[in-house]
């Protein structure tokens, strides 16, 4: 029982996280420009992974996408790469979790439920990584710029697109950990043992049917006069 409950905690964790990843993705804010040192802002810089816009006073965003995906530095092709591996690894992930439960009907026995939860936790762990590195990567990239005195550019700070793939990626690895722990517990489940008593020979167990066989034959009374 407690093992099911882990699965279930273990499987709305993972999906919790896979989908914080997946909305990510096409999140505008991984980084807004920074206003450290700025007396007057006329307007607020922003991008993801697909276009970089820029937002006046007014409202009015305008925004541009990245030409070619071949001109991009490098560091963003590596993030989108990484993003969409953790979405299609997090989608398989939720495909085998759920047919590794044990709480459903599908998978075989327990053993083979077990090693596909395991499998499943592996798969969530992936893509919480690949999550992790990405979102990682590209913070790195907006922190050394924004400390770099040399760099003469606008600056920016870390967007919410970038906290939120963190949170998704910790939720995948931490419910990615679990699942893997159910084959563990499957392991060590205790089994029932059975007696032996032995082979039996022929003629014992035909002693014992003819001894276990009630008499049903009525006794005889003779009179005196039978001895004579």
């Amino acid at each position: 029982m407690a093992s099911t409950s882990a699965e279930i905690i273990a499987f709305l964790l993972t999906i919790s996280g896979w989908v914080l990843v997946s909305s990510t993705l096409p999140t505008d804010y991984w980084k807004v420009s920074t206003i450290d040192g700025t007396v007057i802002t006329t307007a607020t810089f922003w991008a993801n992974l697909w276009k970089t816009c820029v937002t006046d006073s007014t409202g009015v965003s305008n925004c541009k996408d990245f030409p070619s995906m071949l001109a991009l530095d490098g560091y963003i092709q590596a993030c989108r790469g990484l993003m969409i591996s953790a979405v299609c690894l997090g989608f398989f992930g939720a495909i085998f979790g759920l047919v590794g439960m044990k709480c459903t009907k599908v998978g075989g026995s327990d053993q083979t439920k077990a090693k596909i939860a395991c499998l499943a936790g592996l798969i969530f762990i992936l893509s919480g990584l690949c999550s992790m590195t990405s979102c990682s990567l590209y913070a790195n990239r907006i922190t050394s710029e924004f400390f770099d005195p040399s760099f003469v550019a606008q600056k920016y700070e870390l967007g919410a697109a970038l906290f939120i793939g963190w949170a998704g990626a910790s939720l995948c690895i931490i419910g990615g950990s679990i699942f893997c722990f159910s084959i563990a517990e499957n392991s060590n489940s205790p089994r029932r043992g059975y007696a032996y008593n032995g082979a039996t020979s022929v003629m014992s167990a035909r002693s014992k049917v003819q001894n276990s066989i009630p008499d049903k034959t009525t006794p005889k009374h003779f009179d005196k006069n039978a001895y004579v």
